[in-house]
């Protein structure tokens, strides 16, 4: 896959926060007008005490959720864990993982936020401006906004806002289960994200691209660490 060059990845924290200001005005939000076939799943891991990471994608159909790819590497990050700059410290290995694969996805769900984020440009919103395709943010916990409590059945939703704007939505994504904090990164929009990730549930809280990759990350990072 063609990555764009942004950047330079090796900033500050400082810097960093300029460039998700600056960038976010490059995101575009708008329905998807075509069935997507052919969905991708990303996650990383990381090593203990260590800048170590391991990054992976795994290709999926839809509909019926077989796996045709799956794609991995070691790498190692520069930039600090910290809340609202994950995308620095994530996809410049990620992005070498997408180069890697063969079977180019039409859209790619993010274990990270879109949107929902301090600055309107999480990890999703990155990603999709440097491969230059739809991305949604699918996250297990809030980073930030607020949404109304959610019916207890499969795809029951409220919306999420941050200041005073519409970012995402919260889903109930198995019955009786805690919901996830769904928000778009590129290239779609809210109703759009709705659809593609109950097109892409199974049996468990997470859409299985995204939790096929967290496993898939982190069965590879115990071959090296055990």
């Amino acid at each position: 896959m063609k990555i764009k060059s942004l950047h330079d990845w090796r900033v500050n924290t400082k810097k960093a926060r300029e460039l998700q200001e600056q960038l976010r005005e490059k995101i575009i939000f708008k329905p998807l007008k075509k069935n997507i076939k052919i969905v991708a799943g990303c996650d990383v891991s990381f090593a203990k005490k260590s800048n170590e990471i391991y990054a992976g994608v795994v290709i999926m159909q839809l509909p019926g959720m077989q796996v045709i790819e799956k794609k991995f590497k070691k790498g190692i990050t520069g930039f600090p864990y910290i809340p609202g700059f994950l995308s620095f410290r994530e996809i410049p290995v990620l992005a070498k993982v997408f180069q890697k694969i063969e079977c180019h996805p039409e859209l790619i769900l993010c274990d990270g936020q879109g949107m929902a984020h301090p600055r309107f440009f999480g990890l999703a919103c990155h990603l999709g401006l440097i491969l230059n395709m739809p991305t949604i943010g699918c996250a297990k916990s809030r980073l930030v906004g607020d949404a109304e409590d959610v019916g207890l059945s499969k795809g029951d939703y409220s919306d999420i806002y941050f200041k005073e704007k519409k970012v995402g939505l919260l889903i109930r994504s198995r019955s009786n289960v805690k919901p996830i904090y769904v928000s778009p990164g590129h290239l779609i929009d809210i109703p759009s994200c709705y659809k593609i990730v109950m097109d892409c549930l199974g049996k468990y809280r997470i859409p299985e691209p995204t939790r096929l990759a967290h496993i898939l990350v982190n069965e590879y990072r115990k071959e090296f660490i055990g």
